[in-house]
C-alpha cells in the first residue's frame, strides 16, 4: 500500500530523514514510532503529500504522490494530532462539507455519514456545534472526517489524544476493526496503545529506519538465546532466602519478588546483566540453597524495551 524508496528530506543543511526505505502491506495496522526529533513527523508529512521529498519517492497503492498528487491523496484519510475542524459548524454540517470536498457522490453521502457516525459513536452530538464539544468528542469527529470517502489508507497521528480510558479502549477496538478493510498507519507516543493495536512496527531514529518487523520478531531478534533474557521463576521457599541467594549471582539482577506466604511460593523476575545464559547457574544456586524451582520461563521484551534498545545507546 505504501512504498518509500530512498526517501530524504532536508531543511537547509539538516537531514531530517536520509534515504529511508520501507514497505507497508495492504490491510495491515502499522505502528510508526520514533523519539522526538527522529524524523517521524517529517516522514508522516511526506507520506500524506503535505511535504515534498528532497529526493526519493513515495508510492500510495502504486501511485507516485509527487507526480499524481490528487489521484494518490484520494486514497488517504488523515487525522493529524490537531484535528482539522471548523468550530462554528455542527458535526453533521462538518461531515457533509468534508463529503462534498472529497467528492463523495450525493446519493451516498447520507448513508455514509450515518455509518461513520455510528462507527465512531458521535450520534449523540450530531447537531451540536463543534466548538462546544469536549476534546474527546473533537478527536472522534476528526477520526470521522478521516473515514469519509472510505479511503484505502488511514494515517492517524495520536488518535487517542485527550480521550478518557473508556474512550481509548473504544477507539482501539475501532482501529482494530479496520484491519483488512483499510491500511492503517498509527503514530503514537503511547507504546501500550501501539502494542495492543498494531501488527507491524516501524521505528525511526536519527532520520533512519532502526527496525521494521512484527513486535514478536523484534523481541526475538533483540532478546538473543532463551536463557539470556529476563526469566520468570516460581520458587518454593522463604522470599528473603531466595533474595539472598540471587544476590550471590553477580551477573543478574532481581526485578521483582512477589511472595505468597500461604503457599510458601515466590514469583521472581530476574534480568541477566551481561546477556549470558543464566539458567544453569540459577538452577545450581537454588539447589544448593534447597530452594526448589517449580517453573522457569523466558519473558519477551516489551515494546518499551524494544523501543529504548533501538533508539538509545544505553543497555
Amino acid at each position: 500500500m505504501i512504498r518509500a524508496e530512498k526517501l530524504s528530506r532536508r531543511f537547509g543543511k539538516i537531514d531530517a530523514i536520509s534515504e529511508i526505505d520501507f514497505n507497508i502491506e495492504k490491510g495491515t495496522i502499522v505502528g510508526f514510532l520514533g523519539p522526538n526529533g527522529a524524523g517521524k513527523s517529517t516522514t508522516m508529512n511526506l507520506i500524506t503529500g503535505y511535504l515534498a521529498p528532497s529526493s526519493g519517492r513515495v508510492f500510495i497503492d502504486g501511485i507516485d504522490i509527487v507526480k499524481s498528487p490528487l489521484q494518490a491523496k484520494r486514497l488517504i484519510g488523515y487525522l493529524p494530532e490537531q484535528p482539522p475542524l471548523y468550530r462554528n459548524l455542527t458535526v453533521d454540517e462538518y461531515l457533509d462539507f468534508v463529503s462534498e470536498f472529497k467528492r463523495v457522490p450525493k446519493t451516498r453521502r447520507k448513508s455514509d455519514i450515518e455509518s461513520i457516525r455510528e462507527r465512531v459513536k458521535i450520534n449523540d452530538v450530531r447537531g451540536r456545534l463543534i466548538k462546544g464539544l469536549s476534546r474527546g468528542y473533537k478527536q472522534r469527529v476528526g477520526l470521522a472526517q478521516a473515514l469519509v470517502g472510505n479511503p484505502k489508507l488511514l494515517i492517524l497521528d495520536e488518535p487517542t489524544a485527550g480521550l478518557d480510558p473508556k474512550q481509548i479502549i473504544e477507539i482501539r477496538e475501532l482501529i482494530r476493526s479496520l484491519r483488512g478493510e483499510h491500511t492503517v498507519v498509527l503514530s503514537s507516543h503511547i507504546l501500550p496503545e501501539v502494542s495492543a493495536t498494531c501488527q507491524w512496527i516501524i521505528i525511526i531514529n536519527k532520520g533512519e529506519i532502526a527496525a521494521s518487523d512484527t513486535p514478536e520478531n523484534l523481541s526475538g531478534r533483540l532478546s538473543g538465546s532463551p536463557g539470556s533474557v529476563r526469566q520468570k521463576l516460581l520458587i518454593r521457599g522463604d522470599a528473603e532466602e531466595i533474595g539472598k541467594t540471587f544476590d550471590k549471582l553477580p551477573f543478574l539482577r532481581i526485578q521483582s519478588i512477589k511472595a505468597n506466604p500461604s503457599t510458601n511460593l515466590s514469583e521472581v523476575v530476574i534480568a541477566p546483566s551481561n546477556h549470558q545464559d543464566v539458567r544453569e547457574a540459577i538452577f545450581f544456586a537454588m539447589a544448593e540453597a534447597k530452594l526448589p524451582i517449580l517453573q522457569m520461563s523466558p519473558m519477551d521484551l516489551s515494546l518499551e524495551e524494544i523501543f529504548l534498545n533501538l533508539t538509545t545507546s544505553e543497555d
